[in-house]
């Protein structure tokens, strides 16, 4: 792997502590700047030295709350006046939420899609501004399987993700030929942190399994990304599926 697999610049990791993120980040690192992201910046040494370690020349740490939608545009300045045009930037922030909860607690449920949805198109809005006046730049997105059918059992989250898909998809066909590049990124069920006592679906994957994928997808400016890639043939078939059988499906 060279520096020219990817766009010059920094590398920004928005969501500073994601298990997903910084496994990228880690590819990412060597001979490169990493901007972490996050709530509670001042706490996120282990991260920097990790990245560090695999071979960052830099690591800074900025305050970064996904949902004050009103704080991105100053952020994602402030990280290129700073720290120089940003190369590739990875949004790595969301929740899965409680579907339980969010069927009878509506604040719960706008919750989950002001933060999976509503503050992801704000970031990705700015940030194609920026990259679009650079003239060069990668861009993350992690949509999720969930949004490509998306099913009763996690319907929140999952038409937070189906949303989400949408508009990034549409980002990436206008982006075509400004010399910034989208990478939409569709997992299945990763063994996790975010999934930590859940029973593991089919075609489960890792964080580091996800993170090869990006990379790869990255270097080869791949425009969408399946993980596993069995997943896209499965959910080709999935779409065939009657309602009534649907909406029994599990998670």
């Amino acid at each position: 792997m060279s520096d020219t697999d990817f766009a010059p610049g920094s590398v920004v990791l928005l969501g500073g502590r994601s298990e997903i993120g910084l496994e990228v980040a880690q590819r990412l690192a060597p001979g490169r700047a990493v901007v972490l992201a996050a709530r509670h910046s001042d706490d996120l040494e282990q991260q920097r030295r990790t990245l560090l370690g695999a071979g960052a020349t830099d690591v800074h740490t900025i305050e970064f709350d996904a949902d004050r939608v009103a704080d991105h545009s100053g952020v994602l300045s402030a990280i290129a006046e700073q720290h120089g045009p940003i190369g590739v930037a990875v949004l790595a922030f969301g929740v899965l939420g409680d579907q339980a909860r969010a069927e009878q607690d509506a604040g719960h449920a706008l919750a989950v899609v002001h933060t999976d949805y509503v503050a992801q198109i704000s970031v990705l809005a700015h940030l194609a501004n920026l990259m679009r006046a650079h003239g060069s730049g990668q861009i993350v997105v992690f949509s999720s399987v969930a949004g490509m059918r998306v099913r009763r059992a996690n319907y929140v989250y999952g038409s937070a993700k189906a949303g989400l898909d949408g508009f990034a998809s549409g980002l990436g066909d206008a982006l075509h030929g400004s010399g910034v590049h989208l990478l939409l990124v569709r997992p299945g069920f990763v063994i996790g942190r975010m999934t930590e006592g859940m029973k593991p679906a089919p075609f489960s994957s890792t964080p580091q399994q996800v993170a090869d994928a990006v990379v790869h997808g990255l270097r080869k400016r791949t425009e969408r990304v399946w993980v596993p890639a069995l997943l896209r043939p499965v959910f080709f078939g999935m779409r065939l599926l009657p309602q009534f059988v649907w909406r029994r499906m599990p998670r």
